[in-house]
């Protein structure tokens, strides 16, 4: 076990922004060392065994030193192997990457700078603020904020700042804002000069601030603007005003929970991050395989008989196919079955493993299936039904009225994650807008976890729907649905949000 560190920018807030390489590094990492600035849904990629150390400092909490995290990089990496130190922002834009690595050098373990997307671009950029512009500004300059103005060794040169014309950006510089502004003031920056704070920059609670420097620290006080935020000084600031593109986003500062299986919540999440929602993935649904294959093998081998083979999920068709890969069986097992999917979704995986759907359903539904293939079944047709071991009996009862002689397939199974409530009634406390729920399994395991005593914490809280089964489960549960998608998909899902929130402005 050879000990490595990288040290890591993960940029300025939105997980999005990090490397691939810098996220390739958190998958590799026996332990990781992260600070508040890093986004904490970066650690979902960590290995399950990975250890995970808060390391993070705020202006008047410092858990760790950074002599501290120094001599803690090196034992870890002694002992543990592969350390990922995690730093919002960039690692050696005042981010004392330089020190740690010092520190690494001086302890011969060897270490690796990932850059990151340093906040002094980024955040102003997510603002609608370019830092540089032709004929605006030609120079970019940045500068701490952390270091007082009035202290007596002052190494920033106000003086020397105040003459120049370009861009000035501060970064950790809330504490010292009014000195910052006056020491500028004070060597001839003009009063009227434009000026911007941005708190949160990049996520769903960002937050600007605009005006001159004559006015910024009063605007600041008004509107209780605390750390993390960068200072901005420049003309520049003013074509935030035609350039603010993600604060017009449709769903901006709206934070959406996401309760769908880990595996299957990048599609959900990423159209709703493509609309300016933060999406938090809490997943209420893991699915596993079943504990016994013996029964599911039977049936498989016998594919080719079956007249019909109806797909309910995704789930279901990965699940299908890995078992018929175990069986050392493919496609051409299944035989001339017609293939019956409940939805376009499900149809587009059957199509991604090489079979063509015979039917869609109008209505996404078991409703819609059973609707779909009256008259088409005949008496003592054989239909083989892979799904959920906890699937609705609905559909099965409705094939066999119609003479269809069933075979269902428990071929996977779908339970609670291994979550701690903590953790949900922690991101509840922070704030969510809108909880969305893409099946009855979400809602069952979600109020399983939430447990019912607590489901006041939700009142202020939207319930979206996919559809009105899910949407049915809910209010069972005791839950006020004031979502359902039309389109019972996860693209009519997003779009029943949008506009929903577009409804109320």
């Amino acid at each position: 076990m050879k000990p490595y560190v990288y040290l890591i920018g993960a940029g300025p807030g939105d997980e999005d922004l990090i490397t691939i390489k810098g996220l390739n590094a958190i998958k590799a990492a026996d332990v990781i060392l992260y600070d508040r600035l890093a986004s904490p849904r970066l650690l979902k990629h960590a290995k399950a065994t990975a250890e995970l150390i808060d390391v993070g400092k705020s202006p008047n909490n410092h858990q760790y030193s950074q002599e501290e995290i120094n001599r803690l990089l090196v034992e870890k990496a002694e002992t543990a192997g592969i350390v990922a130190r995690l730093k919002g922002g960039d690692p050696y834009v005042f981010g004392r990457g330089g020190e740690e690595a010092l520190s690494l050098r001086e302890a011969g373990i060897p270490f690796e700078i990932i850059p990151g997307i340093t906040s002094a671009i980024s955040v102003p950029s997510y603002a609608g603020i370019p830092v540089t512009h032709r004929n605006v500004s030609t120079s970019l300059h940045i500068i701490t904020g952390n270091e007082a103005p009035t202290k007596g060794e002052n190494t920033v040169n106000y003086e020397a700042l105040a003459r120049l014309s370009g861009t000035l950006v501060f970064l950790m510089g809330m504490a010292n804002l009014q000195e910052i502004i006056k020491q500028l003031i004070k060597y001839g920056k003009s009063a009227d000069t434009s000026a911007a704070i941005i708190h949160r920059g990049t996520t769903a609670k960002q937050q600007v601030v605009v005006g001159t420097m004559e006015n910024i620290v009063a605007l600041a006080t008004e509107s209780n603007i605390k750390s993390p935020a960068i200072i901005i000084i420049g003309e520049v600031v003013k074509l935030r005003e035609t350039l603010n593109w993600y604060e017009s986003l449709p769903l901006f500062g709206k934070r959406v929970l996401v309760t769908r299986s880990r595996q299957q919540a990048g599609e959900l999440t990423g159209r709703l991050k493509a609309l300016g929602a933060e999406a938090i993935e809490y997943p209420t649904i893991e699915i596993v395989p079943p504990e016994d294959f013996t029964a599911i093998d039977h049936k498989l081998m016998k594919i080719c008989e079956a007249q019909y083979l109806i797909f309910t999920s995704v789930n279901g068709v990965e699940a299908f196919f890995h078992s018929l890969k175990r069986l050392k069986r493919d496609v051409r097992s299944i035989g001339e079955g017609r293939i019956i999917a409940i939805g376009t979704a499900t149809a587009e995986a059957l199509t991604a493993k090489g079979l063509l759907v015979d039917d869609i359903p109008e209505v996404f539904t078991a409703e819609g299936i059973l609707q779909l293939l009256q008259g088409m079944i005949k008496k003592g047709d054989r239909v083989l039904l892979p799904r959920a071991d906890i699937a609705r009996k609905n559909l099965v009862e409705g094939l066999l009225k119609l003479g269809a002689e069933v075979e269902e397939i428990e071929i996977y199974r779908t339970i609670v994650p291994h979550h701690s409530k903590e953790e949900l009634h922690r991101i509840l406390k922070e704030g969510v807008d809108i909880i969305t729920f893409t099946s009855s399994s979400t809602v069952n395991n979600f109020m399983a976890i939430l447990e019912a005593e607590n489901i006041g914490e939700l009142q202020n809280i939207k319930i979206a729907a996919i559809g009105p089964i899910t949407a049915a489960t809910a209010k069972e549960r005791g839950l006020r649905v004031d979502i359902e998608a039309k389109s019972y998909t996860i693209e009519g899902l997003v779009a029943a949000i949008r506009e929903d929130i577009i409804c109320q402005c």
